[in-house]
């Protein structure tokens, strides 16, 4: 059987390091392009600096897009209509409209839309899921403290509007704690620190509540952290198991037990979705991730960073 034709857009250090190699390893998809304004052939592949002269050029059946937020709407669209499947990249796109959109136009066209959360991917978040719908949520923290230089370097577009600023990894957590919580997440208070030079916060705290759930649900971001990373998510259930996900959801560690670490990787789980989405002419689409960060940006008090 032939393997799917796919192409990333935006090749960015994300691309690099996970699209590219597990595309690579891939049985069901062969990579045929790729687009980015820098663009050099890569292992062969065709390369593109506009997506636009890519799909006049070229066969697909599928796209990965993995540009900055800003502009994955307009990105996909053009790729949706032009009758692909399309994954996206965390967040989905700059706003839950652009969202909406995209979903309407992926039903009409009857294409499949992936809106990936890779942090949801790991097998020791799935448990940690399970367990929460089992004994119940009691509480939730949330640390997710990492140094923006190390991560983005040079890449101003973050601190732009529509970039997301402290939330490009912090929606990582919340995609984590939307797919644990067993109720709707809802933010009752927000505090951002304001990055000194740009239009996005550099930190953020969140104070968030579920129905059902009587301690706190606290949320730490910040990207001045210096040092180690530090992606932990501590979970107490009402059966007062302690549940500490650490490695950005990659290893659980249940009251004292040795720790669970995930197995094949976010990525590879991510595309084996696809391929099944596709196979069986679905979607998946979830904007509660974004959600959050949109209903953060409404009600946050804003400090100079």
């Amino acid at each position: 059987m032939a393997r799917l034709r796919i192409a990333i857009i935006g090749l960015g250090k994300i691309a690099r390091d996970q699209h590219l190699p597990v595309i690579a390893s891939s049985t069901v998809f062969e990579l045929v392009a790729v687009v980015s304004p820098k663009a050099t052939v890569e292992s062969g592949v065709r390369a593109f600096r506009d997506h636009q002269e890519m799909l006049r050029q070229i066969e697909l059946d599928a796209v990965a897009i993995c540009t900055p937020p800003a502009v994955r709407h307009m990105i996909a669209r053009d790729c949706l209509e032009r009758g692909l499947h399309v994954l996206l990249e965390k967040p989905p796109a700059a706003s839950i409209g652009e969202v909406a959109d995209l979903e309407a136009l992926s039903r009409r066209n009857g294409r499949s839309l992936f809106t990936t959360w890779h942090a949801q991917f790991n097998d020791s978040v799935l448990e940690a899921a399970r367990l929460v719908a089992d004994q119940g949520l009691e509480a939730m923290r949330i640390d997710w403290l990492e140094d923006v230089e190390k991560w983005h370097p040079g890449q101003q577009w973050i601190w732009e509007p529509g970039g997301f600023g402290v939330f490009d990894a912090g929606i990582n957590a919340l995609s984590i704690a939307t797919a644990i919580s067993p109720a709707k997440l809802l933010l009752r208070q927000a505090r951002f620190s304001m990055h000194p030079t740009g239009q996005e916060p550099i930190a953020a705290n969140l104070a968030l509540a579920a129905a059902g759930v009587k301690g706190p649900i606290d949320v730490i971001l910040d990207w001045r952290h210096k040092g180690e990373e530090r992606w932990t998510i501590d979970i107490r259930t009402r059966a007062h198991t302690r549940l500490l996900l650490s490695d950005g959801g990659g290893t659980l560690r249940i009251d004292d037990q040795p720790p669970i670490r995930s197995g094949q990787g976010e990525y590879h789980a991510i595309y084996d979705k696809f391929a099944r989405l596709i196979k069986e002419g679905h979607s998946l689409i979830d904007g509660e991730p974004l959600r959050l960060v949109a209903d953060a940006f409404l009600l946050a008090r804003r400090d100079q960073g």
